[in-house]
């Protein structure tokens, strides 16, 4: 508790002798006092609750200067939690292979055949790639339209093309690397494209395993692979397009979530 500065005890117009020794007394604390303890409390409490809400991350998102740091920022977040469920995977396939039973084995070899149609095993082989990119960024600093549709990738220009190779007859395509499933999700999302969770900056390198020719000639027949071709040969626009045949495809199996979400109806 805070004492007062000067002596107390005697009245005003007889002080005590300087020979005298000082008397003190506990004074309690002034509301000044109390409310500067409150906010030193509120303070401390407000630096734990941003600290557990944060979770290790920054609570300000403004500080990232560019995409391309946040794009490194959450693959790297998205990447840990990925090996994170890899690992507890691998814990139930072995807690699983050690059921022994008629029904339980009978279930594996049936899930077991279906692996590779499901993409859970890789592949390879020959195919095409297809790299789709946005306009030189020296051409759209030089728009005078704030319309910059023709000259960028969207998402609908990735799922143009990986469709065209799935009705090539593909055995596997990836997306960045990332193997596609019936399930994966192809989301544009501000100058990236989300792809299991994962943001992807431009260029999109889309590769796919199957026969050449019904590949190349699936990509040449479909409409909305036709008109973004013509954007790619217009030097107003000037996207991004490169078609390249290669001996050899890695498609490593899918190692994203299985579970799927979805909504019932109310009845």
């Amino acid at each position: 508790m805070p004492m007062s500065d000067g002596p107390v005890g005697g009245p005003a117009d007889n002080p005590p002798s300087p020979a005298s020794p000082p008397a003190w007394r506990w004074r309690l604390p002034g509301p000044w006092r109390v409310g500067t303890a409150l906010v030193l409390l509120m303070g401390s409490v407000l630096l734990i609750v941003s600290e557990n809400s944060s979770g290790g991350t920054d609570l300000r998102p403004g500080r990232y200067n560019d995409l391309a740091s946040l794009v490194n920022n959450e693959s790297r977040r998205v990447k840990a939690q990925q090996e994170q469920v890899a690992a507890l995977t691998a814990e139930v396939e072995t807690l699983t292979a050690g059921v022994q039973n008629e029904e339980a084995d009978e279930t594996r070899r049936q899930a077991d055949q279906l692996r590779g149609a499901a993409g859970l095993e890789p592949v390879n082989g020959p195919g095409v790639t297809v790299t789709l990119s946005d306009a030189p960024i020296e051409d759209i600093n030089a728009l005078s339209t704030d319309d910059l549709n023709p000259f960028v990738v969207h998402q609908q220009d990735i799922q143009a093309v990986v469709n065209a190779l799935w009705s090539g007859g593909a055995t596997a395509v990836t997306v960045q690397g990332q193997r596609v499933i019936s399930t994966t999700g192809i989301k544009c999302e501000g100058n990236s494209v989300t792809l299991q969770g994962v943001p992807y900056p431009q260029p999109y390198v889309i590769a796919a395993v199957g026969d050449q020719t019904a590949l190349f000639q699936a990509l040449q027949d479909d409409p909305v692979v036709q008109g973004y071709q013509v954007d790619a040969a217009d030097p107003e626009i000037s996207v991004g397009w490169e078609l390249t045949l290669e001996n050899l495809v890695q498609a490593p199996a899918y190692d994203g979530l299985l579970d799927l979400a979805y909504a019932e109806a109310i009845n």
